[in-house]
């Protein structure tokens, strides 16, 4: 390259703080601190190709300090990617511009992941390298071998999730993990000083990651940096000390520089402390040169790649997982057919793991795992042995208990691509997956959660461990697909839609206790419809019961009960809301009822909702209090969800409306 590095760098820095200037909004700090290694690793180390941005075996770099987005932004503009333009930086911030104020995967490609909420860009490309160590297990170096690199900052080594993800890594031994470390010092507040005085490398090595630190403005001791952690066996934080706002004279250094424009006084003065005599956005051909240069360094290695693809006898079908297309034929249809034929009185969390059977015997892309429930959550099956340090071809993974740590690193295996993730906890501990959750919902990736234990019938436990609010609270989530089946013909037909979902997250709700299989006719996926008429009325039809999960037994029994009585009931089993309300018009109503009976919704959670469907003179049948710790059985007729129970409210209700 005939530019120095140094004018490289500050080729980043302009773009950095002029843009931020210009949207007057943003976080120039970190893009000119870490401008200095951001270079050395784009232009000698990083392994990608800006005309295939696409190509399997690049390298994957995850900016989990996603507040300085205008660092990948640069470079991406300076490497040679046909997005962003310049334009699309002058419009940083701006509506309609894919350069928005933290990176999102879905609007640029080279962007690896949507980053921002700290930790979990880390966490992200933890699941990154599990995914390229199976699948080089799997498919060879040959076809599968390259690094995942994150840069996190100060906030994201702090956060919960960090501990998590680094101890996860560490475990596994993914040595092909580097993590470079903006150690600027500097946080929002202030000083880290403020609020930290803990030895990160110290933590890092008593977790089995090898450790490095560095000058960060240091061009060669960067090199040095980096290269003893590409020679070391274990994931590496590479800790490199910097100043945030390198090249603001009055403001580096300083909190001033992370989350707001420099200025135009500073700015200017910044232009000078570079030497940078260029106008805003405007970069000289020679800096130009040397960048787009450093961006074809992967092309030829891309091409002995495709050659490699070519002549493997696993080429097809390993651009068959990586492209996410489903075995052609795949189908569930055999599986269901036998559970008609031989049906069922499971627990769905026991069905869920019955019909896990059949898909990793079919699938062998999954990769299932559980924050240690996986005798309760049964997420494992004879086909999934471990995926360990010694054996990352295993397809079942041991989260321990880490959550949030579980959830973001299958958002960061379903990123990578050429696996299908799923992993399980109870459905009380989705609170602790849930940024994860919906991450996984705004990124658009296929990852399936499992959560079992969903209502007050998991019992003994009690209210500590009994999900009231969850279910609706996860419904609220845009792109979530949240499923509560009734059977077990239902949870089968549930997972068969999270696995042909390529746009979004599946999330399975789960019962501990046995339910009766009340579909008992083969046919067409009824879960597909997101609610569907289970049972029509005999008498003439007067109610309409909604109902999902374990309470489509009771409002079955419901429905007896009012028959019994002349009232006509028809039972509508509604799994999934979302697919509901997804279905044309005529349907809903049809299945609703339209205006001319009384419905009635039951589950056993929060009421808050309903009333969407059920109109403001349904009745709503829920739990709008935490539950207790007693048997099932018991609580199911203490919080009135029981035939006996809701039959005289729904009486009353329909003499209220003959009044």
């Amino acid at each position: 390259m005939s530019a120095e590095p140094r004018l490289l760098a500050n080729a980043i820095r302009a773009l950095a703080m002029d843009a931020v200037q210009a949207a007057n909004s943003g976080h120039p700090g970190m893009p000119m601190g870490m401008a200095d290694v951001a270079t050395v690793l784009f232009t000698e180390y990083l392994k990608y190709d800006p005309q295939a941005p696409h190509w399997h075996d690049r390298d994957r770099f995850v900016l989990s300090a996603g507040h300085g987005s205008m660092l990948i932004y640069a470079l991406l503009h300076l490497t040679g990617y046909e997005k962003p333009t310049m334009e699309d930086i002058r419009n940083f911030r701006q509506l309609n511009s894919p350069c928005a104020g933290h990176p999102e995967n879905f609007m640029l490609p080279g962007v690896e992941a949507t980053t921002g909420p700290l930790g979990q860009g880390f966490a992200m490309a933890v699941g990154m390298a599990i995914a390229e160590r199976h699948l080089s297990a799997v498919f060879g170096d040959d076809l599968v071998d390259h690094r995942t690199w994150a840069l996190a900052g100060d906030g994201c080594l702090m956060e919960g999730i960090n501990h998590e993800a680094v101890g996860l890594a560490g475990h596994l031994k993914l040595g092909r993990l580097n993590v470079l470390w903006d150690n600027n010092k500097i946080t929002i507040d202030g000083s880290t000083d403020l609020s930290t005085s803990e030895d990160v490398l110290a933590r890092y090595r008593a977790s089995g990651w090898h450790t490095v630190s560095c000058d960060g403005h240091d061009f060669a001791d960067i090199r040095r940096a980096i290269d003893e952690a590409l020679a070391d066996p274990r994931p590496s934080l590479i800790d490199c000390h910097t100043i945030i706002g390198y090249g603001a004279p009055n403001k580096q250094g300083t909190a001033a520089t992370h989350g707001a424009a420099l200025g135009h006084d500073e700015v200017a003065a910044a232009r000078d402390e570079l030497s940078w005599e260029h106008d805003p956005f405007d970069l000289p051909g020679d800096v130009v040169d040397a960048w787009r240069e450093a961006g074809r360094r992967g092309a030829d290695e891309h091409g002995q790649w495709r050659s490699r693809l070519s002549a493997s006898s696993q080429g097809q079908e390993f651009l068959r997982r990586m492209e996410r297309r489903l075995p052609e034929g795949f189908s569930l249809d055999g599986y269901l057919s036998d559970l008609i034929a031989n049906p069922q009185k499971v627990a769905t969390r026991k069905a869920s793991e019955l019909t896990l059977g059949a898909i990793n015997d079919a699938l062998p892309e999954t990769i299932g795992g559980s924050a240690d429930l996986t005798g309760s959550n049964n997420t494992k099956t004879k086909a999934t042995r471990p995926l360990t340090a010694a054996d990352y071809s295993g397809r079942y993974v041991y989260y321990g208990i880490r959550e949030f740590g579980m959830a973001a690193a299958m958002n960061g295996m379903a990123l990578h691509g050429g696996v299908i993730p799923y992993g399980g906890t109870f459905l009380v501990f989705s609170d602790y997956c849930r940024p994860a959750i919906r991450l996984s919902a705004l990124q658009n990736v296929r990852v399936v959660y499992v959560m079992t234990h969903d209502s007050i019938g998991l019992g003994e436990d009690g209210p500590t461990h009994q999900p009231v609010e969850h279910v609706m609270s996860l419904r609220m989530i845009p792109n979530l697909a949240v499923y509560r089946p009734a059977d077990a013909v239902e949870t089968a037909e549930c997972w068969a839609l999270s696995l042909e979902r390529q746009d979004g997250p599946s999330m399975l709700c789960l019962t501990r206790q046995n339910l009766p299989q009340l579909r008992t006719e083969a046919g067409e996926n009824l879960s597909a419809r997101g609610a569907y008429r289970l049972r029509a009325a005999k008498a003439a039809r007067k109610v309409v019961l909604l109902a999902t999960g374990s309470e489509v037994e009771t409002a079955v029994a419901t429905a007896d009960a009012l028959e019994a009585w002349g009232v006509g009931a028809d039972v509508v089993s509604m799994p999934c809301w979302s697919l509901f309300d997804a279905q044309d018009a005529a349907y809903r109503a049809d299945i609703l009822g339209g205006g001319d009976a009384l419905r009635v919704s039951i589950e056993a959670g929060t009421t808050l909702g309903w009333a969407r469907y059920t109109g403001l003179d349904g009745v709503n049948i829920g739990l709008d209090r935490f539950g207790a710790s007693a048997p099932a059985e018991d609580l199911f007729k203490r919080f009135g969800f029981t035939a006996e129970a809701i039959l005289p409210q729904i009486v009353a209700a329909l003499s209220q409306g003959d009044q």
